[in-house]
């Protein structure tokens, strides 16, 4: 079976004000010929796509710790991939399977720089890649162990504890011997948190008796927030002295035209308590030893994990972005791309 003709991706067609709407993006249609790796490339046919809530922030055009997508450019995304073709120079070869930013897009010219040869440990699958062992695992590994500094015995929350970050955070935080108290969005999310992944107790924010609840758990040594808004006020006013905030995300926020202001953040001074944010690109010379633990983990059962997949294509990948922000996901949402490909010898 020889190469195809064309290649879709999906490009940014206009910026959303709010929520991201149908007409946020369009398919883009490529002559396949037009893929042609140069010196020191290669061409990846993209086999999954990882969708993240940060995706939310590369649309504004605003300053941020990575430049925004432009109108009409291919959206930006995290995916895994095979190498069908190595352009001459190339340090990869045919049939390498690798991870990289490839975009939202079925195939993709890469530099070298820009790709990682993925070697799977036994009792790990690929697809871990775009979730403990990739950018999901390495945020709530390095929020919690560098910024909130969990301690044993200590009492950690985490918000949107059953997105692919919050899920894995309160499972380091049971290995680091804290008490965990996970804050998620249904019933069936706080029973898979208490049943599954561990956590002393997990609370429905859209409980009415929610606050109540939550107050009886006592104060808090280390928030890791994935939320912001209200819940993140809520828990200002319930820190313990020197508490540590680790601001990871604010998914309430992000599709909000006004952005919800804090009232509790002066108890940041009487607790002399910390609020900081961070960004895992800091962390990058960390990496292989983070992964290595985290695989470690994969590998003896202690952490787990939970996928939720969409299948249909590229052009899925889109209309499934919505389900992060209207709360439609447990665990990691990733989209199937194309079943692992044979190489090409040329275009």
């Amino acid at each position: 079976m020889g190469p195809p003709e064309v290649c879709k991706r999906i490009v940014l067609h206009e910026r959303p004000v709010g929520e991201i709407e149908p007409t946020t993006f369009c398919t883009e249609v490529v002559p396949f010929t037009d893929l042609k790796p140069g010196n020191g490339e290669v061409l990846v046919q993209v086999t999954w796509i990882s969708l993240d809530p940060a995706m939310r922030s590369y649309v504004r055009d605003v300053r941020s710790y990575l430049p925004p997508v432009k109108i009409g450019e291919v959206m930006r995304a995290q995916g895994l991939g095979v190498v069908i073709l190595a352009g001459p120079g190339s340090k990869f070869v045919a049939g390498d399977v690798v991870s990289g930013a490839f975009g939202m897009t079925e195939y993709a010219v890469m530099k070298n720089a820009h790709v990682t040869k993925i070697i799977v440990p036994k009792g790990v699958e690929s697809l871990d890649f775009l979730n403990t062992l990739g950018s999901s695992g390495l945020t709530a590994y390095f929020g919690l162990k560098d910024i909130g500094q969990i301690k044993p015995g200590e009492t950690l929350v985490v918000s949107g504890a059953a997105g692919s970050v919050g899920s894995i955070a309160c499972q380091l935080g049971k290995r680091a011997g804290a008490k965990v108290y996970a804050i998620a969005g249904s019933q069936d999310k706080c029973e898979w948190l208490e049943n599954d992944i561990g956590v002393d107790r997990a609370f429905n924010y859209k409980s009415p008796t929610f606050v109540q609840d939550f107050k009886k758990i006592g104060y808090v040594d280390v928030f890791f927030d994935n939320v912001g808004g209200d819940i993140l006020d809520m828990i200002l006013a319930r820190l313990n002295k020197d508490a540590r905030i680790v601001l990871c995300g604010a998914i309430s926020q992000y599709n909000a035209t006004k952005p919800t202001g804090l009232r509790n953040y002066t108890n940041l001074i009487s607790q002399r308590a910390k609020i900081q944010g961070f960004i895992i690109l800091d962390y990058t010379s960390q990496f292989p030893a983070a992964i290595q633990e985290l695989a470690n983990g994969l590998i003896d059962g202690s952490i787990k994990r939970k996928f939720h997949i969409v299948e249909g294509g590229i052009e899925q990948a889109p209309v499934a972005l919505p389900l992060l922000f209207s709360g439609g996901n447990t665990g990691k949402l990733v989209v199937k791309i194309s079943e692992e490909p044979k190489t090409i010898s040329k275009l």
